[in-house]
This record gives C-alpha cells, sequence and structure tokens, in this order.
C-alpha cells in the first residue's frame, strides 16, 4: 500500500467517491439514464474497491439534480462554449463546483486539487489545467473569505 493511502486512508475513499461520482455524471450526461439507475449499477459492481458510498451518493444526485444551476456558476467563468468542452472536463466541473458550493466543510484547495486529479486521471493532456482555472476563479467568488484568508 503506498504511503499516502497509509497516512490518510480517508482520502482515498473519498477521492474513489469523486472518481465513481465523476463517472456517474459522465454516463448521465451521455446517457440520461436516472442518478438512481447509475448510482444502483454502481453499487452492483463488485470490483470498484472501497469508496465513501454515503459521499458518492451526495455528489452523484447532488449534481444530477442541481445541474442546470451549477452550469450557471460555471458559464461565467468559461472562456468557450459549454459545448465545445469536453464531456470529461464538464463532468469534472459540474462535480467541483457542487463541492466548492454545497459542502464548504471540505478546503476550497482539497476540491481544486481533487478536480485536477479527476482531469489528469480521466481527461485530455491539458484539461487538468482548464479545470485548475475554471475552479479557481469560482472559488474566489464563492469561498472568498477562505480564499482570502490562505
Amino acid at each position: 500500500m503506498s504511503e499516502a493511502k497509509q497516512s490518510n486512508p480517508a482520502r482515498s475513499v473519498r477521492h474513489r467517491a469523486r472518481e465513481l461520482a465523476m463517472q456517474g455524471i459522465y454516463e448521465w450526461r451521455l446517457s440520461g439514464k436516472s442518478a438512481a439507475l447509475i448510482e444502483k449499477a454502481t453499487r452492483d459492481e463488485k470490483s470498484l474497491g472501497r469508496y465513501d458510498s454515503e459521499f458518492f451518493g451526495q455528489l452523484l444526485h447532488g449534481v444530477i439534480a442541481q445541474n442546470e444551476e451549477l452550469a450557471a456558476q460555471i458559464a461565467p467563468h468559461l472562456d468557450r462554449a459549454v459545448k465545445e468542452l469536453s464531456p470529461v472536463e464538464y463532468s469534472v466541473l459540474l462535480l467541483g463546483t457542487y463541492e466548492l458550493t454545497r459542502h464548504p466543510e471540505v478546503p476550497y484547495r482539497v476540491v481544486i486539487n481533487e478536480a485536477v486529479e479527476l482531469a489528469k486521471t480521466f481527461g485530455g493532456s491539458d484539461g487538468h489545467k482548464f479545470v485548475n482555472g475554471v475552479l479557481d476563479k469560482l472559488a474566489a467568488q464563492v469561498r472568498a473569505a477562505e480564499v482570502k484568508a490562505k
């Protein structure tokens, strides 16, 4: 087991929950399946490893239920049209925006770092830079006090 996982196992199960939520959001965007169907299929899969299932459910259902509001919060920070974003980048941005705006207990730097890691893992070669820039601007707006306190 890696040293990072040994020193902070909670991070690894939450990171895995974010990965699964991002994949579920991606699937929802492409297939239109309901959050409940995606969640059930994910939970039925036996080879996923350990993950924070409660956090996964919150993220998946929250992003899908509030996607229009989240998209409106992202839009002013984009340098291109939403339709020009890759499905992975957009899914990661929705997830990151949801966490920034609905989970204030998670430090904004953690939210951004996790989103960047998801973009590196699942996205194109420079998608993580774009995700970082958009979420950084959004954090300065929605978590101004926390950002200034850094």
